[in-house]
């Protein structure tokens, strides 16, 4: 029995019971199987009698009633069972045995490292974009709540069994090109940047650089694409200290153009007759599709807008053949979406296909006072500059544990403190703490490591051992919600309840030289699981699990 198949026998019984009261026919929706919000009201709970109320025409709890009959002849056969319950309106309580929990316990340990979920009935193709923040300076903060929310996004997705690339899409075309390489050239010149232009110290860097290769500062053109060039090449060196899998393409805005990309996207939609010419300028009938208002493409002048290589880029996407295309965006990205949904659908294909990721924004507090950001004006706190002061684990951990649309106050004391107040610090002291229990075991450990053996410990499990062992089994269905509701900072809370199951678990039950015939053997085993259960949560996350703290 697998760590899944140990609720899945509980689900398969419920659901088995149900279809035996209807005849063979199945309940719609499903019935559920959740852990009550109290011990005492049972180990899994389920609301299937309320479900199966109308179509049997009868009051909930005399269907309660039925199912426990159906319900402790199925599970009663296994040994899985303690007793049922009806509660409340109709809630059908199970209490399962020792023995259900200690085969639930073999499977994980049978599992070894993989206790996650199985692939997905229906894998998917996915690209997911990620960080894409302007090549025209340092990586900031909200660039790094991007880059690990993507990251560890894709991990997840990867997790359940779905195809996914990456990708990061280089801004490196328009006005603010222009507007960098005329700010390296006044540096390079000993002057101050213009009034739109950029004045963080790292450009005064850029210009004594590119002076020293001898470029002309005249030559704009060449003068911004190697600045974004080195600036590509910090940002890169910046993700990987950070920890990001690198990226499988780095599409730049530019070959959009070069490649005639943005002309064949325009032809596209011009066919379909989703384009129009008004005042000169050529026009997006995106209110055909549920936009508020067409959206101009290329302006009176002849210059394209910003949606156009937006719309060519997604064309591209598409014509790569991705079965979902994944954009982790800006704050300041609401109104982008329904653009974009309905260019995707001018250009023939599924909107649906096209999913947006809105991230809220990131401030850095210290001292109960935020710092503000600008990368134009210099003003910013970089992700290297706080690396270099929290570190990657607990930089990934504070910029994920919050849902995107959530602002994230990053307090400096908070993550620098090495106390159960600092969360990840309180996961990782998890992981350390049963590594030193395993490690002060010694062969015992090894041993228990195969399972809890053929004998019954003696003694019966404590309820902080029942405890545990059910969050354990939650693993891989919280690796599945999370992938299919791109909620990373549902892994964060989940190793965190994993944490402090292992800390009240170790408070009431003594592990190394416990009494007991097999009870050692068994205790050291839930630690040997839940030591893998925190790592792998943690993996997921892309922090790490120390041995030793």
């Amino acid at each position: 029995m697998s760590a899944t198949d140990s609720i899945a026998e509980l689900r398969g019984a419920v659901d088995a019971a149900a279809r035996a009261l209807r005849n063979g026919e199945r309940t719609e929706p499903a019935p559920t199987l959740d852990r009550p919000p109290k011990p005492e009201l049972g180990d899994y709970s389920s609301n299937a009698a309320m479900l199966l109320a109308g179509p049997l025409g009868d009051n909930p709890r005399a269907v309660a009633a039925r199912l426990q009959d159906e319900l402790e002849r199925s599970l009663g056969e296994s040994g899985s069972l303690d007793r049922i319950e009806v509660a409340g309106p109709g809630f059908v309580n199970l209490f399962l045995s020792d023995a259900w929990y200690r085969r639930a316990l073999g499977a994980l340990l049978a599992a070894g490292e993989n206790l996650g979920p199985g692939p997905t009935e229906e894998p998917e193709r996915i690209l997911v974009e990620f960080v894409s923040a302007n090549p025209t300076g340092p990586l900031h903060v909200g660039g790094g709540r991007h880059a690990a929310y993507g990251d560890v996004l894709v991990r997840l997705l990867e997790a359940v069994g779905h195809e996914v690339e990456r990708e990061f899409y280089v801004n490196d075309f328009g006005g603010q090109v222009g507007r960098f390489a005329d700010s390296i050239a006044a540096r390079m010149a000993g002057e101050n940047p213009p009034e739109d232009g950029y004045e963080g110290d790292y450009v005064i860097g850029l210009a004594e650089q590119l002076a020293a290769e001898g470029v002309d500062p005249a030559d704009r053109e060449g003068l911004g694409l190697r600045g974004i060039e080195l600036m590509l090449a910090e940002v890169r060196t910046t993700l990987t200290r950070f920890g990001v899998v690198e990226f499988d393409t780095w599409f730049h805005e530019r070959d959009l153009y070069d490649r005639g990309e943005v002309e064949q996207a325009l032809a596209d939609l011009d066919e379909r007759g989703h384009t129009y010419r008004s005042d000169d300028a050529l026009w997006l009938r995106t209110t055909a599709f549920g936009d508020d208002k067409d959206r101009v493409l290329i302006r009176s002048n002849g210059e394209p807008t910003y949606l156009t290589a937006d719309v060519a880029y997604h064309w591209d996407k598409l014509q790569r053949g991705f079965d979902r295309l994944v954009d982790v965006l800006g704050a300041d990205h609401h109104g982008y979406v329904p653009r974009i949904r309905a260019a995707i659908e001018a250009l023939g294909a599924d909107p649906s296909r096209f999913e947006a990721e809105i991230m809220s924004l990131v401030h850095i507090v210290e001292g109960g006072e935020r710092t503000q950001m600008s990368k134009r004006s210099g003003d910013f706190v970089s992700l290297d500059e706080l690396l270099d002061d929290i570190g990657v684990d607990a930089t990934r951990w504070f910029m994920l544990w919050r849902g995107i649309e959530t602002t994230v106050d990053l307090d400096l004391e908070l993550a620098r403190s090495q106390s159960s107040e600092n969360p990840v610090y309180y996961v990782q002291y998890a992981h350390a703490r049963i590594a030193s229990i395993l490690r002060k075991a010694g062969a015992a450990a090894e041993d228990a490591a195969t399972g809890p053996g053929d004998a019954a410990p003696a003694a019966a499990l404590e309820p902080s051992e029942k405890a545990l062992i059910k969050r354990l089994l939650e693993f891989p269905d919280e690796v599945r919600q999370s992938a299919a509701r791109r909620a990373p900072h549902r892994i964060c809370a989940y190793s965190t309840a994993v944490a402090a199951d292992f800390h009240a678990f170790y408070r009431d039950c003594q592990v190394v030289g416990a009494e007991g015939e097999g009870v050692e053997r068994a205790r050291l085993g839930l630690c040997l699981a839940a030591k893998r259960t925190i790592a792998g949560s943690l993996g997921l996350l892309g922090i790490s699990a120390p041995e030793r703290m």
